[in-house]
């Protein structure tokens, strides 16, 4: 299995913290000023960012939870059945209806040269444009259908695929994977997740293709990667990094990492007493 390297994971942290502001400027961050995709949920604010550059690599950022309407399908954690071959499986019903929601695309180029129109008005320019072929389709389909239109083109030139989230948005980002390696199977670069809840049963974690490409970050007592909490029911998948006391702890289970965690949270007032603490902060005394 592949190591996520340093600087890779800074790059999808700071892109899955940047994908909850309405607004960023990408172009800092090595993309190309037109290379910017958005899908916007009901509430009109972007829910997954499509980003490219000069280099092989689209990077899909998809936001985590925001609303209580988000929260509730967290607990919609029921079988959605997906038929396969050579057998079905089964994920988390809420993250399935997430990525199979009827939402709006939006390029960014375009939006940002026409503020002063209202939406319609920028619908009914953008569609007669013919910026590039797949910007002529239908502006309202499912989520994992809007993707493909954006992603079809660029994976046709060379590009591949790499998927981050937050939260539920890790969810989304590996079912996402799921699907569109059925239909690009070479295309899928890598897929790193943040204090992502699980996002299937047993039989999604055999079916599941993409676990050497995955990379599942988990940060000390993070309760919502625990989630659901049914023992034995779901099921994670990929390589699990745990961030814990200044050190990483790779593919540890998770009863013992819930125990580390809980004795972590129980001892942490005494911990400050150590003189390490008192060594960290010697600089202190630098200054004055």
């Amino acid at each position: 299995m592949k190591k996520l390297k340093r600087y890779q994971y800074e790059q999808y942290a700071i892109l899955c913290h940047l994908a909850y502001p309405d607004d960023f400027d990408h172009t800092q961050y090595g993309f190309l000023p037109e290379g910017r995709e958005e899908i916007i949920d009901r509430w009109g604010r972007p829910i997954i960012r499509i980003l490219w550059g000069e280099s092989k690599e689209v990077v899909l950022v998809f936001k985590g939870s925001q609303n209580i309407w988000d929260w509730l399908l967290n607990l919609a954690c029921f079988p959605k059945k997906i038929e396969s071959q050579p057998k079905p499986y089964h994920v988390h019903w809420g993250y399935h209806y997430l990525i199979h929601q009827k939402s709006i695309r939006r390029n960014y180029a375009f939006h940002q040269c026409h503020p002063d129109l209202s939406d319609s008005q920028k619908l009914d320019i953008f569609q007669a444009s013919h910026l590039t072929s797949y910007r002529n389709q239908s502006n309202y389909n499912e989520i994992i259908k809007q993707i493909q239109a954006v992603i079809k083109p660029l994976i046709e030139s060379g590009k591949h695929i790499s998927l981050t989230g937050h939260s539920s948005g890790g969810a989304m980002a590996v079912l996402s994977a799921d699907y569109l390696h059925q239909h690009y199977p070479n295309a899928i670069k890598r897929v790193v997740t943040f204090g992502q809840p699980a996002t299937g049963f047993w039989s999604f974690k055999k079916h599941y293709p993409l676990h050497q490409q995955t990379y599942r970050i988990c940060c000390d007592l993070d309760i919502v990667t625990f989630l659901p909490a049914i023992p034995f029911m779901h099921w994670h998948v990929g390589q699990m990094l745990w961030l814990h006391n200044g050190k990483i702890y790779q593919n540890i289970p998770t009863i013992i990492r819930l125990s580390r965690s809980i004795i972590s949270w129980i001892m942490r007032p005494f911990s400050y007493h150590f003189m390490q603490k008192y060594i960290r902060n010697k600089d202190f005394f630098d200054k004055h």
